[in-house]
């Protein structure tokens, strides 16, 4: 069966964005390194080469994700994100909305049904694994159901007091592993117990 796995930055406080969808935190001034910046990169072009369906929430989809994605793939081959984007981009991608039924973006489905039974239908078809990166209140939402068989979180050196978190109720996760990075931050792999 396939797995659903959650890659998404964090605070040290744990929110995922600011109280209203921030996250200019990610990007630290003075903590940018490009060794490390490489390393992350590297991560998540291996995370996502290993899938084959990205997962999106429709506030993230409506947003300007694929466009950006889609551009990088496109026009800017030198940026250091490009072979991400390349992914990113090629994947299948399943947004869930109650309310939409298109939404603009290159291998960008519409999903109405119901959350639980599509997440599970999708892990019995065949194929690699399946990717999500959020938005908040949609992988929160994954997260409650228990649908998450991987976390990928990459905990930032940054306490913003205030914010939107995934976690709304009490979760036990057993840490797999664990990488510092020199600028401060931190992926945990865990699953749940």
């Amino acid at each position: 069966m396939r797995k659903l796995k959650l890659q998404v930055q964090m605070t040290i406080d744990g929110f995922v964005a600011g109280p209203n969808g921030e996250n200019d935190w990610v990007f630290i001034p003075g903590k940018n390194d490009p060794e490390v910046l490489q390393k992350i990169i590297g991560f998540g072009v291996e995370l996502a080469a290993g899938c084959d369906t990205l997962l999106l929430g429709r506030k993230l989809a409506a947003s300007e994700f694929c466009t950006h994605w889609e551009n990088v793939a496109d026009n800017q081959p030198d940026n250091p994100w490009h072979p991400l984007a390349q992914l990113i981009a090629d994947h299948r991608k399943i947004a869930f909305s109650s309310s939409e039924t298109t939404l603009p973006g290159r291998n960008l489905e519409v999903e109405n049904g119901d959350l639980a039974t599509t997440v599970q239908a999708l892990k019995k078809q065949p194929g690699k694994d399946i990717l999500v990166y959020g938005g908040a209140s949609f992988v929160s939402s994954l997260v409650s159901l228990n649908l998450i068989d991987e976390y990928y979180l990459i905990v930032n050196p940054v306490a913003i007091g205030a914010g939107l978190s995934i976690f709304k109720e009490r979760k036990i996760l057993n840490l797999e592993s664990s990488i510092a990075y020199n600028n401060g931050k931190v992926l945990n792999k865990y699953v749940p117990v």
